[in-house]
């Protein structure tokens, strides 16, 4: 068991700031995680940013401190690695409150999945290779609160100080299979995702389902969910806070238009219906006054029909890929997904040339497993 640091140090000044990353700067692999307050709080933010090293822990609070900037560069230098595990919403949310960028990324989750761990979460992890238990109930924490409690202080700091030991262990495993290279390029990747904002869009557009609604149960709903967001916004909770996502959707494909007709519909409490009732059922209103030529509609995109040929080599590209993944011990979908394998079976390229304008397809994907993609699509007599 590598050594551990008694207590954390918590940084709430910028001063603080400063010396933790003059610290961190000079070690050549850091431990990283963060915990935000996005079951909480209508606008999510990143609460607490968590760093560990060998025999040192500490956790910066930018709810208090004004300026948590000096972190910025030991984030994009390339010389130190940064661990973390699950990295794609940390990655997202460091450049969307602080602007920040991650270079030299490793994530343990990632190189879990190439290894065909069947858990690959962090507590499985942790639990598997160090008998160590991380307290669920810290999971859905608001982590706005202060002061921290000495669980969630605890919680927070189990998310990274045996991470590096998991990245030692994981990247042993990966050398021995050849598969490092994997994990390299889908974190080169990973490093880039950024924060998608909604825009003008309607609301409909992300919500599960819709693409199966029609035009008037669309136009409920988007009034609905416009309703839904503004409630939200108005008293600081998530969306989901306010109604969930089954009760929208039965409001929206039921359309009931009295107060009574509310009773009976799914999460409606009595205390839902007094707080929300009203403001439900003039978005219903709305909704359904909408002129039929002015209806919204999903929009789709055309997929062209397959022809036979395109068929036959997609079928035998899916062998494929299920033969090398039981060879291999990972789900298939790691190997290559089906967006790809239709492209490729689409195209059917003849030489390890005509690999390299696929632009989905990963580097490791084309070396490791090129010739046999081709020998998949080729001709057959």
């Amino acid at each position: 068991m590598p050594l551990q640091p008694a207590s954390p140090e918590i940084i709430t000044t910028v001063d603080g700031v400063r010396r933790l990353a003059d610290r961190l700067g000079r070690e050549p692999i850091v431990a990283c995680d963060l915990e935000a307050d996005s079951m909480h709080h209508y606008q999510e933010k990143v609460c607490l940013i968590q760093f560990a090293v060998p025999g040192y822990a500490a956790i910066v609070d930018p709810l208090a401190a004004p300026d948590i900037s000096p972190l910025a560069p030991l984030f994009a230098n390339a010389a130190i690695r940064k661990v973390f595990h699950g990295a794609d919403y940390d990655i997202r949310s460091l450049h969307r409150d602080f602007g920040m960028k991650v270079n030299n990324l490793f994530d343990t989750m990632i190189a879990c999945q190439l290894l065909g761990e069947r858990e690959f979460g962090l507590a499985a992890q942790l639990r598997k290779r160090f008998s160590v238990e991380l307290d669920k109930q810290y999971q859905r924490a608001d982590w706005s609160r202060r002061p921290l409690t000495p669980g969630m202080i605890e919680y927070a700091v189990k998310d990274t100080t045996l991470l590096i030991e998991l990245y030692r262990q994981l990247a042993t495993d990966l050398e021995a299979k050849g598969r490092r290279g994997w994990v390299e390029e889908e974190c080169e990747l990973l490093s880039r995702v950024r924060v998608t904002e909604r825009g003008d869009e309607p609301f409909f557009l992300r919500f599960k389902g819709a693409s199966r609604m029609d035009g008037r149960t669309l136009a409920v709903l988007e009034e609905l969910l416009a309703f839904r967001d503004g409630r939200a916004r108005q008293v600081d909770v998530p969306p989901f806070k306010v109604l969930g996502t089954d009760t929208v959707r039965e409001l929206a494909e039921r359309r009931p238009r009295l107060p009574e007709e509310l009773q009976g519909i799914t999460g409606l409490t009595d205390k839902v219906v007094a707080r929300h009732g009203e403001g439900i059922l003039r978005a219903i209103e709305r909704g359904c006054a909408v002129p039929e030529q002015q209806l919204p509609a999903y929009p789709r995109e055309e997929r062209r029909k397959m022809e036979r040929g395109e068929e036959e080599r997609l079928k035998r590209l899916k062998e494929w890929r299920t033969e090398q993944a039981g060879r291999l011990g990972i789900e298939p979908g790691y190997i290559a997904n089906n967006a790809l394998l239709e492209l490729v079976a689409i195209q059917a390229p003849r030489t390890m040339g005509g690999l390299d304008g696929l632009t989905p397809m990963r580097c490791w994907q084309r070396s490791e497993f090129g010739e046999q993609i081709l020998s998949a699509v080729a001709p057959r007599r």
